[in-house]
């Protein structure tokens, strides 16, 4: 287990997970990161208004140090551990990734060396109630289509022309942002962050979690659930060195596209690779990241060689893409899932009465 909680550390999703499950658990820990986040990289131009029950105003705002955060963390009490509450830091890390502009407060306060030492007993804790952080993709398969049940789609069924598609398109935006776009790495522009092809078969191994673990989220409240399964060559993503490999042997060049957005993100300025999906189709029929490989690296400077630079972004835990046409809608009911509002968990509404 030791290994597994290094490994959790290592990513920016990780820790961010450690540090909202301790939040969660302690108000005092929760107060002093939103201070500390808040002072670490606050807009110009914005302020907060801080009032005391008596509705009075004009008392500074309360100043934290890492150090003193460690310290609150060191003191929570964590066991017994709750699966909700591990459930919910996971959709809130899942929820805070962001590829197009500076990390946030909360995932600043995570990477400092105290709060990141002190939360190495939390990753002790949560790797043994959290068995889906290595798995491999199952064979039961869910995709979502974020629409009601009488308005959801069939699957995509010609990833071959979708994949062409994302290949012309990623060129030429390439080839554009070269010729419209300064080479200086904080001029401001944003265009594409994420760094998976859009337009294919997505699915998860867990229906609440193909719901809940969303990045970007659009705050969706209603969704089909759709089982499926698929066969052929599986190529498992479990972290970041998987992901350098695979930008290795089949490199696309990325830097004038994403040079901006993640330079934000990671400080890094140099050329950026992401994988030529349409090659790796021709070796796999799908690839699936385990959510270790996830909350390793997502949000994470990836170091492909001396030269390159590469970000898992736009992806999820425990998902599969799917890149071949191998992948079939099985023979269960669809199911419409709901989620009220100001909550994250989704619950099942409604199944058809036949296929």
């Amino acid at each position: 287990m030791a290994d597994l909680a290094e490994i959790l550390m290592g990513g920016p999703r990780g820790r961010r997970l450690c540090l909202e499950y301790v939040m969660g658990t302690e108000e005092s820990v929760r107060s002093a990161v939103f201070w500390l986040g808040y002072q670490q990289v606050r807009q110009p131009g914005v302020h907060l208004r801080r009032i005391r029950d008596d509705d009075s105003t004009g008392r500074d705002d309360p100043t934290y140090s890492s150090e003193q955060i460690a310290a609150l963390i060191e003191d929570v009490e964590l066991v017994p551990l709750s699966d909700d509450l591990a459930q919910e830091a996971l959709q809130t890390s899942v929820d805070r990734a962001r590829y197009w502009q500076e990390p946030d407060g909360e995932d600043v306060v995570a990477a400092s060396p105290a709060v990141r030492d002190a939360l190495r007993r939390v990753a002790d804790q949560l790797v043994t109630v959290m068995p889906q952080l290595t798995a491999s993709r199952a064979t039961a398969q869910w995709a979502v289509d974020w629409r009601p049940l009488n308005d959801a789609a069939p699957l995509q069924t010609d990833p071959a022309a979708a994949l062409a598609k994302w290949t012309r398109d990623e060129r030429e935006e390439e080839a554009r942002a070269a010729w419209e776009r300064p080479a200086d790495p904080h001029a401001n522009w944003s265009g594409h962050w994420w760094s998976v092809p859009l337009g294919l078969v997505t699915t998860r191994g867990n229906r609440p979690d193909a719901l809940e673990l969303v990045e970007d989220s659009l705050g969706w409240q209603v969704a089909t659930v759709i089982p499926v399964r698929g066969a052929g060559k599986t190529l498992e993503i479990r972290g970041a060195n998987d992901w350098a490999d695979l930008c290795r042997e089949y490199p696309f060049e990325v830097t004038a596209s994403r040079r901006h957005d993640w330079f934000r993100v990671t400080g890094r300025d140099g050329r950026w690779l992401i994988p030529d999906w349409q090659r790796v189709s021709q070796q796999w029929d799908a690839v699936h990241l385990t959510t270790l490989g996830y909350l390793s690296a997502a949000t994470g400077l990836i170091e492909v060689d001396a030269e390159y630079g590469s970000m898992i972004g736009g992806w999820a835990p425990d998902s599969t893409i799917w890149l071949t046409d191998v992948v079939r809608e099985w023979d269960e009911p669809r199911e419409q899932w709901i989620r009220p509002s100001n909550d994250w968990r989704w619950t099942v509404s409604a199944q058809p009465d036949a296929r």
